[in-house]
Order: C-alpha cells, then sequence, then structure tokens
C-alpha cells in the first residue's frame, strides 16, 4: 500500500478501505455448470469464431473430443466481471473502471458440465494523481478459479480504478480528446471486414506453431474488431453469466466478522445496485438498466462519470487478448500468462487493431517447458493505445 502526497483538494475517503488490505473477501457463485450454450453464448460476444468452442462437428474430431471453452471464460464464469476483489471497501462519490489483468492459467480445459469456484482476496493499493480524476486509486485483488474437481484452472490479479467521478467529469478528459462520433464510410467498413476474414483464415484449423519454427522478430497476424457500438456493448455484458437474472448467490469465506460481499462500494448517485428491490424486480441489479454499468451503453451516464461516450469493458479487452493470442498457439498450444494493461477504453465508434509480436524464446522456463513470449498491442483507428500486453506461450516441441 503506497500514498502519494498531493496538494490540497478533492480526496478518496479511504476510512472504510485500509483494514481490508491483505484479507480474503467474498462475491458472487453462479449456481449452474458452464453449459455448451454458454460457451457459444461467449465466443460470440467476443467475435472469437474459433470453431473449437462452437462447432460440434469441428470439435469432435479435434483431440478434445468435443466442445471446449476458451482460456478466457474464466472470467465470464466469474461475479463482477473479476474485479471484485479489486473493489473493495466504501469509497463515497466513487467510480471505477478496469486498470489491466494478470492471468496465469494451468492446463485444465473448461468443458461444458464444469464448474468453477473462485477464492478472492483484496491485495493492496496505492493513490496517485492524474489528469484524469485527480486523486485517483489503483488497488489489485486476486482470484483462483478451480473446477468441480478441486483442479486449479486459473489465477487472475485483477486492477481496478476508482476515482470521484464528479472530479473526472469536471476535468473532461476524454471530452477534450476524443472529437466526434466516428462514421464510417462503405469503403472503410469492407476493408475493415476484409482484414477480420483474413484474421478467421489465419489458423480455423488451429495448427499450432513449432516452438523450433518460430523465432523473435515473428509478426501475428493482424486482428481488427469493431466499429464498437451499443450493440456490441450490450452482447458482451450480456455473456457475463452472472448478469442473467437469479443466476448467482451470494458467498464469504469463513471466519471473517466483516467479508466484502455486496457491500455499496460508494457509487455515485444513479449507478448504485437496488439489492433488496431485485428480490422483488430483478431488473434493479442488472447491471445495464440499473447499476454502474450504465454507462456502458448510454452517453449521457458515461459523461456523468467522466467516460464521455458509451464505452467498453476492461475485462472484454483482457479476454480479446488471450483470444487472440491463443487463436495463434492452435489446440496444441496454449496461453500461459498474460499482463494486459489498459490504457483506455474501446469507445464507441471506434475499432481496435490487434498487432503482436515474438520478442524472446525460453527454453528452460518455470512452467517447466519452452515458451514463447509476446509483446500485444491493441490500439484504435486514430493510433491511440487501449491495451500493453505481455505474454508467455506454449507451443509444441
Amino acid at each position: 500500500m503506497v500514498t502519494k502526497k498531493k496538494a490540497p483538494g478533492p480526496e478518496l475517503d479511504l476510512s472504510d478501505v485500509d483494514h481490508r488490505v491483505g484479507k480474503p473477501v467474498g462475491g458472487g457463485q453462479l449456481w449452474d455448470p458452464c453449459s455448451s450454450s454458454d460457451i457459444r453464448r461467449w465466443v460470440m460476444a467476443m467475435d472469437y469464431p474459433n470453431p473449437l468452442h462452437w462447432d460440434q462437428e469441428f470439435a469432435s474430431e479435434s483431440r478434445y473430443g468435443g466442445l471446449i471453452a476458451p482460456q478466457s471464460i474464466a472470467v465470464a464464469l466469474d461475479y463482477g466481471h473479476g474485479a471484485q476483489p479489486a473493489c473493495v471497501g466504501r469509497i463515497p462519490g466513487s467510480h471505477l473502471i478496469f486498470g489491466g489483468e494478470e492471468w496465469w492459467f494451468y492446463g485444465a480445459p473448461v468443458r461444458p458440465g464444469d464448474t468453477l469456484f473462485q477464492d478472492r482476496r483484496f491485495h493492496d493499493y496505492k493513490v496517485v494523481e492524474t489528469k484524469f480524476a485527480g486523486p485517483t486509486m489503483f488497488s489489485r485483488g486476486d482470484t483462483t478459479h478451480r473446477n468441480q474437481h478441486g483442479v486449479l484452472v486459473a489465477r487472475e490479479r485483477s486492477t481496478a480504478i476508482r476515482y470521484l467521478a464528479e472530479e473526472a467529469t469536471a476535468r473532461g478528459m476524454y471530452d477534450n480528446q476524443l472529437g466526434a462520433l466516428k462514421r464510417w464510410t462503405a469503403e472503410e467498413l469492407t476493408e475493415i471486414e476484409q482484414l477480420r476474414h483474413q484474421w478467421i483464415l489465419s489458423n480455423r484449423l488451429g495448427l499450432s506453431p513449432h516452438f523450433d519454427e518460430v523465432k523473435v522478430g515473428d509478426k501475428l497476424p493482424r486482428r481488427v474488431l469493431g466499429p464498437h457500438s451499443v450493440a456490441t456493448f450490450t452482447t458482451e455484458y450480456r455473456a457475463f453469466l452472472f448478469n442473467i437474472w437469479g443466476t448467482f448467490g451470494w458467498t464469504a469465506p469463513e471466519g471473517l466478522a466483516d467479508p466484502w460481499i455486496n457491500q455499496d462500494p460508494g457509487w455515485t448517485e444513479g449507478f448504485g445496485f437496488d439489492e433488496e428491490g431485485a428480490k422483488i424486480d430483478p431488473r434493479k441489479r442488472d447491471g445495464l438498466y440499473l447499476g454502474p454499468s450504465r454507462g456502458h451503453i448510454d452517453g449521457d451516464k458515461a459523461g456523468e462519470v467522466g467516460m464521455a461516450r458509451a464505452y467498453g469493458y476492461g475485462a472484454t479487452m483482457g479476454a480479446w487478448c488471450t483470444d487472440y493470442l491463443a487463436y495463434w498457439a492452435g489446440n496444441d498450444g496454449m496461453v500461459r500468462h498474460t499482463k494486459a494493461d489498459f490504457r483506455g477504453p474501446a469507445f464507441e465508434g471506434d475499432v481496435t487493431y490487434f498487432d503482436a509480436e515474438i520478442i524472446d524464446k525460453i527454453p528452460d522456463s518455470t512452467w517447466g517447458v519452452p515458451l514463447v513470449q509476446v509483446r500485444l498491442k491493441l490500439t484504435s483507428q486514430q493510433f491511440t493505445t487501449l491495451v500493453d500486453c505481455t505474454a508467455e506461450i506454449e507451443l509444441p516441441h
């Protein structure tokens, strides 16, 4: 925990945060196992047409013998977009955006019928001054995902950015930077669709490059997503299963007098849930109709938290990274580790380009297998960096 000294001005009230650092926290647990429809809904929302995850006939002929979920689905089978253990303690007048994710994957694929169980812990935080919102908290939380057999599937360390919504709105950083909503010409849209199609064909059969064949400096095929819209943001949000009415129950670690479960983090007016009302009308904790995510699809609400217009989800960007890298790795490869720093959101009207390069080869890794290290960047059509990601990928050797 580090707090940086600042000039007099707005301050974050951290009185409910400090005593929670380092402690386990609660959250939501899905009632039902993951289904094949859940997997298909997820890859559809991520625009990830790897047939291993949706085409029954293709998957049946693969070494898996049937559909499996992409590695990225761990966050969709969790509560709160994976940020629950990073958003701990009440900070009045605050809002939250995602700052990054770090993932470790242990080789156990999620199949239809599996259930993931989570252990969560609030790791640490620091407060710094930002142009976006003045005093800004960067808080980190850890989640461990195990399946119904107790097998370790993945670990995540999420970074949440918590700030005073009123201060971010007053500063209007994105209002000054974004400009008008991009209107794409028919020719531009055709070029985007051609690039998207080329990427789909780049490894539709799931062939894995051999460790000895790739070299430092090799470029991965370029990918594009978008243009992003309220429709795509809504589709993404609905693929996170905890957002569906009645899909989860609250859980808490044993032995804690005050486990952080579903308390109010201090959302600004109009962005909180109505937990009691939702017992009668589940839309009152739906998230898009009422709750902290409503700014993602409502430009006016986005403006109330300093975001200028409708914008995408950090957890979605993290999933995009994992899916992109896994597609290149093929059915005999695997993403072992990713560390993604989120520099800015995908805004309505923009597109996102993926560009990656092999930057190292690690013959003897701590995982016990050779790894290829890849640097991945996600940028907008204006060359603004959205995500800076470094990953380690296992390839057959």
